[in-house]
């Protein structure tokens, strides 16, 4: 007899359509989500190379300190899509998984408030990205050190800005499936 091992948990993984606009979703969502992870390898490349050049030359490479943490802010970023996606925010599970088994069409209705509130609070993020790249890019704003090396701000802002906007589009699109199919929460064994 096979038993079927199901996780008392709020993060049972939520159906994705099948047809063609859910999977260009999906493509765009776990690409932004690749791009964030090749991002991790080439800030570990950066951070390796100035440790080298730290303990043989003695000096550190220039645009080190400032691209790490612009990287670092755009990595978070390209991948909270994929984050929100696959339910993965941090978040209580006391409540919810009980309340949704009880209650399936009341907790599908919370989940989907919460996500909606999710949508809003990444939406005002992305508002005010909007502001920080129009200004980066209309007055040439860089980092590092004129003369040694320096790097426009804007392709740094216009990705972060396209990850918090995808992350929030994704926050809707989970709260329209929660309002869809609210019994799809944590059933009881």
């Amino acid at each position: 007899m096979a038993t079927q091992n199901k996780q008392d948990s709020a993060r049972e993984p939520r159906g994705h359509g099948t047809h063609g606009i859910a999977r260009a979703w999906g493509f765009v969502v776990e690409g932004l989500a690749v791009i964030g992870t090749l991002m991790i390898g080439v800030l570990m490349v950066i951070i390796c190379a100035d440790i080298v050049f730290r303990n043989l030359l003695g000096a550190s490479l220039p645009l080190v300190s400032e691209l790490g943490a612009l990287v670092l802010v755009m990595i978070v970023y390209l991948q909270l899509a994929t984050t929100v996606r696959a339910d993965r925010l941090a978040r209580t599970e006391i409540f919810l998984p009980p309340f949704r088994r009880r209650f399936p069409k009341l907790g599908g209705v919370l989940a989907a408030l919460f996500d909606f509130v999710g949508a809003a609070m990444l939406g005002l993020i992305a508002w005010s990205t909007i502001r920080i790249f129009e200004k980066d890019f209309s007055s040439g704003e860089f980092i590092g050190v004129t003369g040694i090396a320096t790097l426009p701000t804007w392709p740094f802002r216009a990705m972060i800005l396209i990850g918090v906007t995808v992350a929030a589009v994704e926050c809707i699109v989970r709260a329209t499936s929660n309002l869809r199919s609210p019994d799809t929460g944590a059933k009881p064994q």
